[in-house]
């Protein structure tokens, strides 16, 4: 693992993990934000087949869950693109519920809502790089691409092969 890794990972890592036991410490105010977006999304997740609870306060119990266990992956390297991955993806309703400047009408309070949606949409930016990131070695896609090549490879010389038996 280079240098970078080795620091930056716990780095990124650390804004999510002390975030998210924020939450874990006042999920009731919390939920009282999650509303909200919790009323709009269940339903649609539920409809989706995937049982989920309507309480706002399990909900962000849950979802700090994620980030802490994320951040761990992350930060110890085991498992970091999957840890990377699921904090992408509690990311987007933390920032959302969490930063909706867009509803406030005091400007300074509109003006530090709009600075943490931006600095969680950076955070965001770096888990999704830290989830593509293959530490230098080859990643699933190039994998299916060389091993597609090999195959049509193989089949030419197999056929190539069985015309010169036959001819």
């Amino acid at each position: 693992m280079s240098v970078s890794r080795l620091i930056a990972r716990p780095l990124l890592a650390a804004g999510f993990i002390y975030g998210a036991q924020s939450a874990l410490r006042n999920a009731e105010a919390f939920a009282t934000k999650a509303s909200p977006v919790a009323d709009a999304v269940v339903p649609k997740v539920r409809n989706a087949g995937v049982p989920l609870s309507n309480n706002p306060e399990t909900l962000v119990k849950i979802n700090a869950a994620v980030q802490i266990a994320g951040g761990l992956a992350l930060a110890t390297g085991k498992a970091p693109r999957l840890g990377a991955l699921a904090l992408s993806a509690s990311m987007v309703p933390t920032t959302v519920a969490g930063h909706p400047f867009w509803s406030e009408s005091d400007p300074a309070v509109k003006k530090t809502m709009q600075m943490h949606f931006f600095k969680n949409l950076s955070m965001l930016g770096g888990a999704i790089i830290a989830a593509g990131d293959t530490d230098g070695k080859p990643g699933v896609a190039w994998r299916a691409r060389r091993a597609a090549k090999d195959a049509r490879r193989e089949t030419k010389h197999v056929t190539k092969l069985a015309g010169a038996k036959l001819g």
